[in-house]
């Protein structure tokens, strides 16, 4: 018997001859058949696109405990990683192979469905979300696109919805942001009429997703190389006013990326959240606490919206220097990316340029004296030894760092004078 005919043939795809995939492939096809198991998703589109691809996941006519069997059989461990939906991990030369059984939807609510298995590669098609996602592949490299316009989606980058648009975002809300996810990352040319309507016409149901979910979503959508025209297109469909308010003006945003290009640096997706937050350090907290950002991404763009000790692009070195002595280098350079956004190709872009590289290559500074040397020198323990530490460093910051120890002892000495006087 020769089989399905396929659709496409891949070529030169190493993912296809990894061994690792290949025991998979076998323990599944040694309990179910040569057709009973396919590449799927991911890797299929990012291969007929030319792409790298990251993770290799399958979809299978077999049903989770048949999945579960014929893994530990071959000898390969089996981890139920989502079996209300269907999906065993299989772990593989050290590696993790999602394998997730063909479903169709019985019930769905925008947040959450209720499958039912099937043995039909139509159905799991036409259940997904976009039709360059609702490819397979079998072990040969041949490719099967059941909704007949996924080969030419992926070759063209566009991103287009299996079926009706609105009844594919009705079943998960979610695929509003997974749809400008994948504009940003794989989209090319002008973006499809009845994608953009039906994300405009169903925006208000963002607001009904976990915000875990959400933040996911964009930080993954602004780690695209450039998703500017995406996030455009989020805030003229309404979009963007259902997931952060406050960012009515993209100009911050656009500058910042433009920095990234004169600066020659990659994409830093939290800064360019941080970008289309509100400015002030409350307001970020605010915005942090809505989108259940982590403690660490909370407090780095609450420290790259301060406004104290003030950067200017006209500040010296010696200026510079003291305030990456109070901010730390990270901080300040995090404040001076936000702070050139606003006006990327002004007159001042070299002198943002220069102190950017300065903040690159500091190195931290100590003071090398404690309170043991502050009680060592005369004073009395207590508070005038924390007063004392103060008023030097504000010397040492104020002479520019100097790495004297006798210097510092010496005005350590006049200060511990003037106090005790």
């Amino acid at each position: 018997m020769s089989g399905p005919t396929p659709d496409f043939v891949l070529e030169g795809a190493a993912w296809l001859e990894d061994p690792a995939a290949a025991a998979v492939l076998d323990a599944l096809e040694a309990a179910g058949g040569a057709d009973c198991v396919r590449f799927v998703g991911g890797c299929v589109r990012n291969a007929v696109m030319g792409r790298a691809v990251a993770d290799v996941d399958l979809a299978t006519r077999l049903e989770p405990p048949a999945v579960v069997a014929a893994l530990e059989a071959a000898g390969l461990k089996a981890v139920p990683t989502g079996l209300d939906h269907g999906t065993i991990t299989a772990v593989s030369g050290g590696r993790g192979f999602e394998i997730t059984t063909l479903r169709r939807d019985v019930e769905t609510d925008g947040r959450r469905a209720i499958v039912a298995f099937t043995s039909d590669w139509a159905e799991d098609a036409a259940r997904r979300d976009f039709t360059l996602n609702a490819l397979y592949a079998d072990r040969r490299g041949r490719v099967f696109d059941p909704t007949g316009q996924g080969l030419a989606a992926a070759r063209e980058g566009r991103i287009a919805f299996v079926g009706e648009a609105d009844r594919r975002i009705a079943e998960d809300h979610l695929r509003i942001l997974r749809y400008f996810r994948f504009l940003a990352r794989y989209g090319r040319g002008e973006p499809d009429p009845a994608a953009a309507a039906a994300c405009a016409g169903q925006a208000g149901s963002l607001t009904s997703l976990p915000a875990e979910r959400v933040l996911k979503e964009l930080l993954s959508l602004l780690d695209a190389a450039d998703p500017r025209p995406s996030v455009r297109l989020m805030a003229a469909t309404g979009v963007l006013a259902h997931v952060l308010p406050h960012a009515g003006d993209l100009s911050r945003f656009e500058g910042l990326f433009e920095v990234e290009i004169l600066e020659g640096s990659g994409p830093d997706a939290l800064l360019r959240l941080g970008a289309l937050f509100p400015e002030t350090p409350a307001e970020v907290a605010r915005e942090a606490e809505r989108l259940r950002l982590s403690g660490a991404q909370r407090d780095r763009l609450i420290a790259a919206a301060g406004r104290e000790p003030r950067l200017a692009s006209w500040a010296s070195p010696r200026e510079q220097r003291r305030v990456m002595h109070l901010l730390g280098a990270a901080v300040t350079l995090d404040r001076l990316r936000l702070a050139w956004s606003r006006a990327p190709h002004s007159p001042a872009a070299q002198d943002w340029r220069e102190q950017i590289a300065l903040a690159q290559a500091w190195t931290p500074r100590t003071l090398g004296l404690s309170g043991a040397d502050v009680v060592a020198a005369g004073a009395r323990p207590g508070p005038l030894v924390g007063e004392a530490l103060r008023e030097l460093e504000a010397w040492w910051m104020d002479e520019d760092f100097p790495d004297d120890a006798a210097a510092l002892r010496e005005r350590l000495a006049a200060i511990l004078r003037g106090l005790e006087t």
